[in-house]
C-alpha cells in the first residue's frame, strides 16, 4: 500500500559515515571505511564491505513509497522463494531480529552484494531457463497473498495514475482532455480482458536488469521493490524482445520452461499489449512523483513539457492500435505453435 500524499517525508542525511555506522549497528559487525553510493532513481543505495571483505548493499527506501506492512509482505515473498532454494538476493536478518530497520523516518534493509552482470539478450536455453525459474517462483508466488501490496488492474492502479496526471502541475491544460480521453477509452477497452485472470504474487518489475547472470550459474532474481500481485505474464513481457507478435519464438521456449513446473494461462498471453499500455502511463505517474525531488527537472528537462506530454498521448494511441489488432491466439495448433487470430 502506497502513502497519500500529505504523508510524504524526505530522506534523512545520509554520510557515508552516518550509512557506515548503521549497517554496522543492524548486523552487529565492523566495516571497512568504503562507501559507494550505487545508482537508484527511487531509493538511496549504497555499498558497502565487512572488515572480513565481505560486500555488503544498504537500501534506504524513499519514504512515501510503501508502509511497513507492504515492505515486510515483500521481504517475506523473497525469504519465502530463498527457503525453497530459487535464486534470489534476500534481505540480512538484523540483530533487532529483522530484516527491517529505520533511521529518523526512513525505512532500510542490507543484503550480500551479489556479483555478475546483466544480459539484455537471451539464448534459447536460456530462455527456457528463465521459464523454469519463473514458473518455480510463481507456484510459490500463488501460495499465499500479499494485502498490502497494488493488485495489477486497469481500474486499481491505472485509472488512479490517470487522474493523479491530469493536474495542471503535471500536464498542460489544453492537453488534460485528450490525455484522459485516450486512457479512458483504453482502460474501458482492456479492462475486461482481465476478468477471470489469475492474480498471484509476482515480482513485477522482472526486466533484464533485475536478472543477474553469472556463468555456469543460474539467473538470479533481484530487487522486489515493486513486487505486486497480478497475471504472471505481468513477469514475462518485460522481458521479450518486442511486441508480442514479434516476439512468437521466444514465448514458446518461455512456456516450454515454465509449464515444467506450472501451468500457464495461455489466455493471458492477450495481456501483453495491454501491460506494455499500463506501463507507459505507470512511468509517466512514476516520473511525476520524482518531479517534486529537487534536481529532477535538471536531469529530466523536456518532462512535463507540452512535446512529452503529445508524444505521451501518441504513444498511447498507436498501443491501442496495436492491443486492438489480431493477436496472437491462446491455444496450440496441433503442431505446438502459437497461430494469428483475431479473437484474442
Amino acid at each position: 500500500m502506497t502513502l497519500t500524499t500529505q504523508e510524504r517525508q524526505k530522506f534523512p542525511i545520509l554520510t557515508p559515515d552516518t550509512v557506515i555506522d548503521l549497517a554496522e549497528q543492524a548486523l552487529g559487525c565492523h566495516c571497512q571505511a568504503i562507501c559507494r553510493q550505487l545508482n537508484s532513481y527511487i531509493n538511496r543505495v549504497f555499498e558497502l564491505e565487512t572488515e572480513e571483505g565481505d560486500g555488503l548493499v544498504i537500501k534506504f527506501y524513499r519514504p512515501d513509497r510503501w508502509t511497513k506492512q507492504g515492505l515486510s509482505e515483500a521481504d517475506a515473498f523473497v525469504l519465502e522463494l530463498q527457503e525453497q532454494e530459487i535464486p534470489v538476493v534476500a534481505p540480512m536478518m538484523l540483530t533487532s531480529n529483522s530484516h527491517l530497520a529505520s533511521h529518523e523516518n526512513c525505512l532500510f534493509s542490507i543484503f550480500p552484494r551479489i556479483g555478475g552482470r546483466f544480459l539484455d539478450e537471451f539464448s534459447d536455453e536460456q530462455w527456457l531457463e528463465i521459464g523454469r525459474l519463473l514458473g518455480r517462483m510463481h507456484l510459490i508466488g500463488a501460495a499465499k497473498s500479499a494485502d498490502n501490496r497494488n493488485t495489477l488492474n486497469p481500474l486499481h492502479t491505472t485509472a488512479v495514475q490517470v487522474d493523479f496526471l491530469s493536474n495542471d502541475q503535471f500536464m498542460p491544460p489544453h492537453l488534460r482532455q485528450h490525455f484522459q480521453d485516450v486512457c479512458g477509452e483504453m482502460i474501458e477497452y482492456i479492462t475486461p480482458m482481465f476478468a477471470d485472470m489469475e492474480t498471484i504474487r509476482l515480482h513485477g518489475d522482472c526486466h533484464f536488469a533485475n536478472l543477474i547472470h553469472r556463468p555456469e550459474e543460474s539467473f538470479i532474481l533481484i530487487d522486489f521493490d515493486d513486487m505486486v500481485n497480478g497475471p504472471p505474464i505481468q513477469d514475462v513481457w518485460m522481458l521479450l524482445p518486442s511486441y508480442h507478435r514479434e516476439s512468437i519464438a521466444e514465448i514458446e521456449l518461455f512456456l516450454e520452461g515454465y509449464e515444467m513446473f506450472r501451468a500457464f494461462d495461455r489466455r493471458s498471453l492477450g495481456l501483453i499489449e495491454p501491460l506494455r499500455a499500463m506501463r507507459y502511463i505507470h512511468y509517466a505517474a512514476w516520473c511525476a512523483e520524482q518531479s517534486r525531488d529537487p534536481g529532477f527537472a535538471a536531469q529530466n528537462p523536456e518532462w512535463g513539457t507540452e512535446l512529452y506530454w503529445q508524444q505521451e498521448i501518441d504513444d498511447l494511441v498507436r498501443q491501442q492500435g496495436r492491443i486492438q489488432k489480431p493477436e496472437i491466439r491462446n491455444q496450440r495448433k496441433d503442431d505446438g505453435g502459437l497461430e494469428i487470430n483475431g479473437n484474442c
